[in-house]
C-alpha cells in the first residue's frame, strides 16, 4: 500500500531514533536499514538490522500516519500475519506519530513492540529490553481531542450516550442532536477511529460508553456563555415549588433546564448544594427572574444561571417528574466532576446510579 509523504517522513524519523536508541546499548550493532523490503517484508515500511553480541536480529516495521486503535488493530494484524508467515525470527514493531496508553497496553497485548515520536516505547528483544514512558500528549493529540469535544459534536455525543448501544442512522442523528449529516458522519469517524464506536449497514452505536466519558471528564470545559450570579428571598419548599413552576413556564417560549447539583438531586440525590443552578436561554431568562423574585447578587448569590453560546446543552434534558426538566445525566455528571471535591464525589455517586451500561 502507497504511502503518505506524512507517513514516510515518519518512517525515516523512527528509524533513525530506533538506530540511536538501541546504539546506546552495549554489545550491540546497527546494520543497514532497508526502506524497501522485497520478497518477505515487502508489506512492511521497513526493516531495521542490527546485531547483539554478534547475533543478527532484525526489526519488522509497520508505521501508521495515526496511532488510533483502528489504524492500531490493522498494523498489528499486518505485522502478526508477517512474523507468523514470512519472518518468525524477526522482532515486530508498530511506530505512530503518537500512541495512547490504551493502544500500547494494545500492543503489549498482542505482544507486539511498539515506538512512538513522543518517546513512548516498548522494546522486547532478544537478549534487549527497553521500556519508556512520556506523561505528556503531543498537541495535536490535544487539538484532536478538543475538537471532538467542541459544542457541535458534543451535541452528537450526548445524544448516543443516552442509549449507547442502540444502533442509529446519522439521519436520526443529524435530526435529534440538530447538526448537519457531514457534522455527525466527522463524528461517528472520529468514534470508530478511537475504538469507541462500530457502524454496520444498521446503523451506529457506541462500543466504549465508558472510555468515551472518562475521555470527555478529563477535558471537560463547561459550556461557554454568560454566567449570571442571583440572590432569592424564597427558600425550603417555597423556592423548590417556585423552582419547578419557574423552570415549566420558562419552557413555554424558552429553554431551561436544572443543572448540576440542583440536577443531581433529581436524579441521583447524595448533597444538597445551598445554590440552585440552572442553564436558560434569554427567554427563559426572563421568566425566571421573574418567578423566583432574583436580583443581581456580587456576593453570596444562591441562584446561578447560565445563558449558554450554544443551545446544544439545553437539548439534552430529562423530565424526572411532569414539567420539570433536568440536564441529562451524562451533562450533569460532566459538570459536577468540575464543581470542586464535593461535586467529583456527587458525580461519581450520579455515575453509579445513572451511567452504567450493560454492554451488547
Amino acid at each position: 500500500m502507497l504511502k503518505t509523504p506524512q507517513e514516510l517522513k515518519i518512517a525515516w524519523e523512527a528509524a533513525l531514533q530506533l538506530t540511536a536508541i538501541i546504539k546506546e546499548v552495549p554489545a550491540t550493532d546497527v546494520g543497514p536499514i532497508d526502506h524497501e523490503p522485497c520478497g518477505p517484508g515487502s508489506d512492511l515500511d521497513f526493516l531495521l538490522h542490527y546485531s547483539i553480541n554478534g547475533k543478527p536480529q532484525v526489526l519488522a516495521c509497520e508505521v501508521k500516519g495515526s496511532g488510533q486503535p483502528r489504524y492500531a488493530r490493522n498494523a498489528i494484524f499486518q505485522l502478526r500475519n508477517y512474523v507468523a508467515h514470512d519472518a518468525e525470527q524477526a522482532s515486530p514493531v508498530f511506530i505512530a506519530p503518537y500512541l495512547s496508553k490504551e493502544v500500547r497496553q494494545l500492543c503489549r497485548k498482542h505482544e507486539i513492540n511498539y515506538y512512538d515520536l513522543q518517546g513512548n516505547c516498548r522494546l522486547a528483544l532478544p537478549g534487549l529490553f527497553i521500556e519508556r514512558s512520556v506523561a505528556e500528549k503531543p498537541p495535536s493529540e490535544r487539538r484532536e481531542l478538543k475538537s471532538l469535544f467542541r459544542p457541535k459534536s458534543a451535541r452528537v455525543l450526548r445524544f448516543l450516550l443516552r442509549a449507547p448501544h442502540r444502533l442509529v442512522k446519522l439521519t436520526e442523528i443529524s435530526r435529534d442532536a440538530r447538526v448537519s449529516i457531514g457534522q455527525a458522519h466527522n463524528v461517528k469517524e472520529a468514534l470508530i477511529a478511537r475504538d469507541w464506536g462500530a457502524s454496520n449497514s444498521d446503523g451506529f452505536r457506541l462500543t466504549e460508553p465508558d472510555a468515551l466519558l472518562d475521555t470527555w471528564r478529563e477535558v471537560y470545559e463547561p459550556p461557554e456563555g454568560s454566567t449570571l450570579e442571583f440572590y432569592t428571598l424564597l427558600h425550603g419548599k417555597v423556592l423548590e415549588t417556585a423552582l419547578r413552576d419557574a423552570v415549566a413556564k420558562a419552557n413555554s417560549d424558552g429553554h431551561a433546564a436544572l443543572a448540576s447539583f440542583t440536577a443531581a438531586e433529581w436524579l441521583a440525590p447524595f448533597v444538597r448544594h445551598p445554590t440552585r443552578h440552572l442553564y436558560a436561554d434569554a427567554a427563559a431568562l426572563l421568566h425566571l427572574k421573574n418567578a423566583l423574585e432574583l436580583s443581581p447578587a456580587p456576593t453570596g448569590a444562591n441562584v446561578r444561571v447560565t445563558v449558554p453560546t450554544d443551545e446544544g446543552v439545553l437539548l439534552d434534558t430529562i423530565e424526572p417528574v411532569p414539567g420539570l426538566l433536568v440536564t441529562s445525566p451524562a451533562q450533569t455528571y460532566l459538570d459536577l466532576s468540575v464543581a470542586g471535591e464535593r461535586g467529583r464525589e456527587a458525580a461519581d455517586h450520579l455515575r453509579l446510579y445513572c451511567l452504567q451500561w450493560s454492554s451488547s
